[in-house]
């Protein structure tokens, strides 16, 4: 009997810069994203970091929900305050909001019914990026 390969527990991304103020994010399995900062289109980090925590809790959710209903809407919006003050720049008031809609009948019943289970056990526990924000875990910085 063989064990399944168990899926490495460690993270990296890289960043590289391509241009002033502007760099490309790759991850371990070759996938890359822009990310800029000033008035680009593309993302800034702050943003990345707001899109990460509606990401991550939107796949807890929609992997439960889901299995019950297909939903009609599913839409997660993050906002927050950027502060800048004597501790440095932060954000606060952090709000994830959920706009779902499921079909109507027994299965977008059963959908509606475990919503909210999903989304405090989302952000309670499952949700990686937002269990990390809400811990507030050190970063390491080294320079090579």
């Amino acid at each position: 009997m063989t064990t399944p390969a168990r899926q490495s527990s460690h993270r990296s991304v890289r960043i590289e810069r391509v241009a002033s103020s502007e760099y490309v994010a790759t991850n371990a399995r070759g996938g890359q994203l822009k990310m800029a900062s000033g008035d680009s289109a593309d993302f800034s980090p702050v943003e990345l970091l707001m899109a990460a925590i509606a990401g991550c809790t939107a796949v807890d959710v929609d992997l439960v929900t889901s299995r019950r209903a297909e939903p009609e809407q599913f839409n997660v919006t993050v906002d927050a305050e950027k502060v800048r003050d004597a501790t440095g720049n932060y954000l606060s008031d952090i709000a994830v909001t959920f706009r779902i809609r499921f079909p109507e009948g027994a299965d977008g019943d059963k959908a509606r019914e475990v919503l909210p289970d999903i989304v405090r056990k989302s952000h309670d526990r499952l949700c990686t990026v937002g269990v990390t924000v809400e811990r507030g875990t050190p970063i390491a910085t080294r320079i090579e």
